[in-house]
């Protein structure tokens, strides 16, 4: 998080660890199978952002359908192969070299939150996001367009929400909406999350959470229920969602929930919660310290899958908990890298790794390494707050960690993976080739792997 929080709050004593989790000691979209860790050398040509521009330019969200990748955000220029493209929010390439720009350009007046394709068929993509057109024609916040050509509109599927889409997937044919929406394509039955029809966009029933409530302690800054982001398991029969709320399905759930998607007639809430971030077992000396900065309630922004499914990763903002004073070593869960077990009953902290007070915004695994990315300076960080305390490691940008310990992944004595901070990587993508980076060029950020050049997208592949 930035150092300028450091004048919010003061911080409180935390009970330790558990025996049996481990604390990365100071000095550590997935595919299951794949070799790895991938190269910590991007490889160069694939399409970019100028240096610097005002403001600046993003990716959020990076997907492959088809041997195409395609990225959305919040753009107007895109550069590739010593050319200049005009693209509003949306574009694709071909996801091998030479990385070839397509002349998809469905164009919307507003951010591109997410993009996703119902069940692997590439030739038509949803949107999702804080617009009101696309490709010319109304469409608030949400949208079916074709892939071929410049990326019409596919009227046929409703295309209104009365709120931004933050994240869409999809599952056997539905497409999961999650956002700040309370009505979407003309229901109301499912404010937050919803399950569309993936032809009429018509809320289907599958999803029926009652999602409710959002973060609230003393002097907690304004925060509105949210669903932020979502990861189907391996399998296709979970989806692990972050967000802003208190009450899912009548159960108490904070940040995270996890839903079985395969029961019938409606997907299910799982038992897959922890007193580390529901608060259900109050604050220490009994319980933990479950609630972050005053200016940042909603923590927990991104989540993956093991290969196996056996464990959850987590990636969390937050700077430190508004009512821990103690100082150092640092408690609770913000500004960390960790990973819990995913059994449905009583899942266990693995292991957290804390950056330092710096956030990290998203995180991919293989079987050798977990990814995760923000605007983070350190890792193994636990005995330092906006410095490298004792034991920590200078790490920019992002780090992979050991999946079994949360170490810090070396090459030699430094740090294999590096990259420009800027406003912090929204979203990473393991594919079989390796992973992709999605970033931005704030204040100019431009370079991933000590790389120039690769400002919005960076491409680190596995090994041939």
């Amino acid at each position: 998080w930035l150092t300028g929080l450091t004048a919010l709050l003061g911080v409180a004593a935390s009970t330790l660890p558990p025996a049996g989790v481990a604390v990365a000691a100071p000095r550590a979209g997935a595919v299951p199978g794949a070799a790895g860790p991938v190269s910590g050398q991007p490889v160069t040509g694939t399409p970019s952002f100028p240096a610097s521009t005002q403001p600046a330019e993003r990716v959020r969200q990076l997907v492959e359908c088809g041997g195409v990748m395609y990225a959305v955000g919040h753009f107007t220029v895109v550069q590739q192969g010593g050319r200049t493209y005009r693209r509003n929010n949306a574009f694709s390439f071909s996801a091998t070299a030479p990385f070839t720009m397509t002349g998809w350009n469905p164009g919307t007046n507003g951010m591109v939150d997410t993009i996703a394709f119902n069940s692997g068929h590439c030739s038509r993509a949803y949107l999702g996001g804080n617009f009101t057109k696309v490709a010319g024609r109304q469409a608030g916040h949400l949208a079916e367009v074709s892939t071929t050509g410049t990326g019409s509109l596919i009227g046929a599927f409703r295309h209104s929400a009365n709120r931004e889409v933050e994240t869409l997937a999809s599952y056997q044919n539905h497409v999961l909406a999650g956002g700040y929406f309370t009505s979407i394509n003309g229901s109301s039955s499912d404010p937050y999350l919803a399950s569309l029809n993936a032809v009429t966009g018509r809320d289907d029933g599958l999803l029926h959470l009652h999602i409710s409530g959002h973060m609230t302690y003393p002097g907690v800054a304004a925060n509105d229920t949210k669903i932020y982001n979502q990861q189907i398991s391996h399998s296709g029969r979970l989806d692990l969602v972050e967000g802003d709320f208190t009450t899912v399905a009548g159960k108490r759930r904070h940040q995270v929930f996890m839903v079985n998607l395969a029961s019938r007639p409606r997907a299910t809430l799982t038992g897959w919660t922890s007193p580390r971030f529901d608060g259900r077992a109050g604050y220490p000396p009994h319980g933990y310290y479950y609630n972050c900065a005053r200016g940042e309630p909603f923590y927990i922004r991104a989540g993956a899958w093991s290969p196996d499914d056996s464990t959850v990763y987590l990636a969390s903002t937050g700077y430190r908990p508004w009512n821990y004073r103690s100082g150092l070593p640092l408690r609770g869960m913000c500004d960390t890298a960790s990973a819990f077990s995913a059994s449905q009953r009583h899942p266990q902290l693995k292991w957290i790794n804390y950056t330092g007070c710096d956030s990290l915004y998203s995180v991919a695994a293989d079987a050798s390494a977990v990814y995760f990315a923000g605007h983070e300076r350190y890792s193994d960080n636990p005995d330092g707050c906006d410095a490298l305390g004792p034991g920590g490691i200078a790490d920019p940008g992002m780090e992979g960690l050991v999946p079994a310990t949360g170490q810090l992944l070396l090459a030699g004595q430094q740090p294999r993976y590096t990259r420009a901070r800027g406003l912090g990587a929204d979203d990473m993508l393991v594919t079989s080739a390796g992973l992709w980076i999605a970033s931005d060029n704030y204040l100019g950020a431009q370079s991933c792997g000590g790389v120039a050049g690769l400002a919005g997208i960076c491409f680190l592949p596995y090994a041939p």
